[in-house]
């Protein structure tokens, strides 16, 4: 069959149906470019003003900024957990840590001159004053009540009652006890087990025979104080402590070193992870800003004709930042009168609508163009633009309708997520879209109507009321073809559409997508925490001293036993629970080995070895039974009170146990465990072991529930939460990736119209995510909170470089599929090649970020934009070419060509033609499109 036959087929079901879908959107668009040109001044009012009403809802802006209502996935079993675990013990402390170590590698830190330079910091930290609305406050002020951090504890002394974990205890504290003290190693040996002493020195060393402290390299000491948080705006502040922290706490152990001479500190407080973050972000907001400056300026210089002088667009540059802004607030104003949160991560947004918008803007500019090719500025009147202009949006409209919409719907589609930040992103993405794409077609439009006259008129670019005086070389003698559309008509489509192109095209693009599969197999999921600490930090020199001398220490494990009356029936099994626990470090549940108090810490164990020696005179002195237990429940719980106080000789699990309001009832007690440290290095970097974490939560609840003699009990850690999202995040990934490519596929099938069209950009669009997923994998990018956000992203923007190429070809006539594809490129290649620049510039600008959430946002735009832009600039156009279907019957029909140029009179022909093929159907008629296109002359 000849092309002659194919084309003189009747059109089948499919292609009426895109025909008709080609004309409706025409249609649409026609008649809207067609108000907006005939009235732009009105048009940018009501722009602005629905803007700008829109933008008041911003006063409801809700924000959220506590991860625990961010990244915790709702309804899971975690949570569960820590809502129930708090009602027993509230949260109620906030945590400081500081490791001390010599200023030599490998140096003894337990000689007296460094034991007594280590207790004059802790003087400073202990006795330091800070000040907040006029009140002041030292530690002992602000410390969680607790007993047990003094050898000899001493009421009168208010550190005796403040929780504190350190060796210095052993001098209760007091620098001229220490002083005085001829053998420090000899009273440290005192502390406790080989275990318990390894739990706050680093890298001890123990005699082979007697086993006796001998040195170690580092010390650690941590500080507690009492929560006294509150939830303002979203955000957890607890002013009081914080200042302390900030003004005591960190001031002693940063200045330590200097001021001592003969040790280092590594430190971290409650406070510490907020400041470095927060600061690290605010610091490189201005990276966004330069991004902005550098699309503004590459929108400028690539968007007219020439960079100064007439044809010069800067002020249609000024008018593409302005729709993005106003998309910006007005979404942002929708979406906080839904209700909708904002978190740190929302602060991405404009510079994820600057790529997709500087799309639009080129996309819309150049139909401006091409409506105009060999038509002189100086033959339009005023009536001929607005035609010019009704024209363009109509021709464009198709083009910017299926990219947003496409990007549109694969955010609502995330906006489902169980991850409360990553849902609510892309509801905020979702709406913020829609107001571009209106934004695009009635503001920009209008604007576009206003820079076309100022131009016909000679006026001054921005300074628009100046007028310019006429240079000859300066004649517009029409719209021509630029540099770039020359390239790819002239240079490019040949090599790539030859038959050795295609087969090197299909050949290359192959050996990516296998590259791609690769990857993505192997892309894992790991907890990136540390990832978000700023390069640098005094964070990760603290984590790196503990990686080194604590390597064996994790996150605390509560397990929490309920029920008075079923406690006091196990309390034998209860009180042997380490028997249970042991021998779990090596594998599933990694449960440290229950050998000290830092590893193990069980009240039902320490009042069993206290009732055995010391019998009940010093807590209520009630009767015991044979098994040395109070022979009833309520003995038991007058016991349980009155050992496990600040006061008794308990002091030290006054925390772990909950009693009823009247204190009658004994209502739960925890077991403090420890998770040995699940760390892994990954290519270079020490990371938590995301895949070790979630068997150790799943081992420990499977553990938890095969006691079916101690319940009810359930475990409880602060990590859990996070290993939740580890969980499900994956499974988030390819969820909403996966739906976000099948709703691209329904959308461009019905915007476009074709079947196969439809799936040839889809097919593109999935090699491209599946190529980035593979390039994240060998540049080190894991699956985490950050990169799941830039990969539904990343379908929206790889389907706008397919989708315009693929439409553009749908509306190309002519038999040839070799020659609708030059002309697509021809037509349309420059705007999608430009959009990716200019995108791609700001991107780069990122790419000097510290911040990882920047950092790895710039990456993956950068393997976003240049992936996308070759599979929409080569691999499609390939792919048209061999199995592209026939164009819709309103076609342009096939150019002529000379010089690169298109040649006046078959413009005019061909312009008509492709109007009359619609007859009036909201567009010109072929009569005006004559007269248009000849301006009145």
């Amino acid at each position: 069959m000849t092309a002659t036959d194919r084309d003189d087929r009747s059109p089948n079901c499919c292609e009426r149906t895109g025909d008709k879908v080609d004309q409706t959107i025409h249609s649409a668009f026609h008649s809207l470019g067609s108000f907006c040109s005939h009235r732009p001044k009105l048009t940018i009012a009501l722009s602005l003003l629905v803007s700008v009403l829109c933008a008041g809802g911003m006063a409801k802006l809700t924000t959220e900024n506590r991860p625990e209502e961010l990244w915790v996935p709702q309804g899971t079993t975690a949570e569960a957990e820590r809502d129930q675990f708090f009602e027993y013990f509230p949260r109620d402390a906030r945590f400081q840590s500081v490791i001390v170590e010599g200023t030599q590698k490998g140096e003894n830190i337990l000689t007296k001159n460094h034991l007594i330079s280590v207790m004059k910091m802790h003087g400073e930290i202990e006795t330091g004053v800070s000040e907040y609305e006029g009140e002041t406050y030292t530690f002992t002020d602000l410390c969680v009540v607790a007993g047990g951090s003094c050898a000899v504890y001493d009421p009168s002394d208010a550190i005796c009652t403040c929780l504190v974990s350190s060796i210095l205890k052993m001098w209760n504290y007091d620098l001229e006890t220490l002083e005085a003290d001829e053998d420090v190693v000899a009273t440290l040996n005192r502390y406790g087990s080989k275990e318990d002493l390894e739990g706050v020195l680093g890298k001890a060393v123990f005699d082979s025979t007697t086993g006796e402290l001998l040195s170690a390299e580092a010390i650690s000491m941590s500080y507690f104080l009492a929560d006294r948080a509150v939830v303002e705006n979203g955000s957890e502040v607890d002013p009081i402590n914080e200042t302390w922290e900030e003004k005591v706490f960190l001031k002693s152990a940063s200045t330590a070193p200097q001021t001592y001479g003969n040790i280092n500190t590594n430190y971290l407080s409650s406070r510490s992870f907020s400041d470095e973050f927060g600061g690290e972000i605010t610091g490189d907001l201005i990276f966004v800003q330069i991004s902005y400056i550098v699309a503004f300026v590459f929108l400028g210089a690539t968007m007219g004709s020439k960079i100064c002088g007439r044809g010069s667009r800067w002020a249609m540059s000024f008018a593409s930042m302005m729709i993005v802004a106003l998309s910006t607030v007005a979404g942002f104003g929708v979406a906080s009168l839904a209700g909708l949160i904002y978190g740190p991560v929302h602060s991405v947004l404009p510079f994820v609508l600057l790529g997709i918008g500087v799309d639009d803007s080129f996309v819309i500019a150049n139909a401006f163009d091409r409506e105009r090719e060999g038509v002189p500025r100086e033959s339009e009147d005023d009536e001929s633009l607005s035609k010019r202009g009704a024209r363009a949006l109509a021709r464009a409209g198709a083009s910017i309708t299926v990219t947003s919409l496409t990007d549109l719907v694969a955010f609502a589609i995330s906006s489902s997520s169980a991850l409360p930040a990553l849902g609510s992103f892309c509801a905020y993405a979702s709406i913020n879209i829609f107001f571009l794409w209106a934004l695009s077609a009635t503001f920009f439009t209008a604007a576009m109507v206003i820079d076309e006259k100022r131009q016909r008129d000679n006026r001054r670019d921005i300074l628009c009321c100046l007028t310019r005086k006429t240079i000859q070389d300066e004649e517009d003698t029409g719209s021509k073809e630029g540099f770039i559309s020359k390239y790819f008509r002239n240079y490019h489509s040949p090599a790539i559409l030859s038959k050795p192109g295609k087969a090197m095209v299909i050949l290359l693009f192959s050996g990516l997508f296998s590259f791609g599969v690769y990857g993505t197999i192997k892309l894992p999921v790991e907890d990136s925490e540390r990832n978000f600490i700023p390069q640098g930090s005094y964070i990760n020199s603290y984590a790196t001293a503990a990686d080194t001398y604590f390597p064996t220490s994790g996150t605390s494990l509560y397990i929490t036993f309920e029920n008075g009356q079923s406690i006091y029936q196990n309390r034998e099994e209860l009180a042997s629970l380490d028997t249970r626990v042991s021998g779990k470090s090596q594998m599933p549940p990694y449960i440290a080995e229950p050998e000290s108090v830092s590893t193990y810490k069980n009240v039902m164990t320490s009042l069993k070895s206290y009732l055995t020696s010391s019998g009940t005179d010093a807590i209520g002195g009630v009767a015991l039974g044979d098994d040395n237990w109070p022979t009833t429940y309520e003995d038991f719980v007058t016991t349980m009170t009155n050992y496990a106080n600040i006061m008794g000789p308990g002091a030290r699990y006054a925390q772990d146990v909950s009693f009823s309001s009247d204190g009658s009832d004994l209502d739960a007690f925890r077991v403090v465990l420890e998770y040995v440290r699940l760390t892994k290095e990954f290519r270079g970097e020490t990371l938590d072991d995301a895949s070790r974490q979630i068997e150790a939560m799943d081992a420990t609840r499977e553990m938890v529930d095969s006691w079916t003699d101690l319940q009810p009990v359930f475990p409880y850690s602060e990590k859990f939460i996070a290993i939740e999202g580890f969980k499900i995040i994956s499974v988030e990934l390819y969820r909403n990736v996966g739906l976000a490519i099948a709703a691209v596929a329904i959308i461009v099938l019905v915007t476009v119209g074709n079947f196969v069209t439809a799936f040839l950009i889809t097919l593109s669009v999935t090699f491209c995510i599946v190529e980035i997923l593979g390039f994240m994998f060998a540049l080190g990018i894991v699956i985490d909170s950050v990169s799941v956000i830039n990969l539904v992203l990343a379908v929206g923007l790889s389907v706008d470089y397919s989708a315009h190429i693929g439409h553009c070809f749908m509306v190309k006539g002519g038999d040839s599929k070799d020659a609708r594809a030059t002309e697509s490129l021809a037509d349309i290649g420059a705007s999608v090649l430009n959009g990716a620049l200019s995108t791609f510039l700001a991107v780069a600008v990122l790419l000097g970020s510290t911040s990882y959430v920047f950092k790895t946002l710039s990456i993956q735009f950068a393997l976003t934009v240049g992936l996308g832009v070759i599979h929409g600039l080569i691999f499609l156009p390939v792919l048209l070419s061999l199995v592209g279907p026939r164009p819709f019957s309103s076609a342009e029909q096939p150019k002529d060509v000379s010089s690169g140029d298109v040649e006046v009179s078959k413009k005019m022909n061909d312009k008509t033609e492709h109007l009359e093929s619609f007859g009036d159907g909201g567009r010109v008629s072929p009569v005006e499109a004559e007269t248009n296109e000849g301006g009145d002359a």
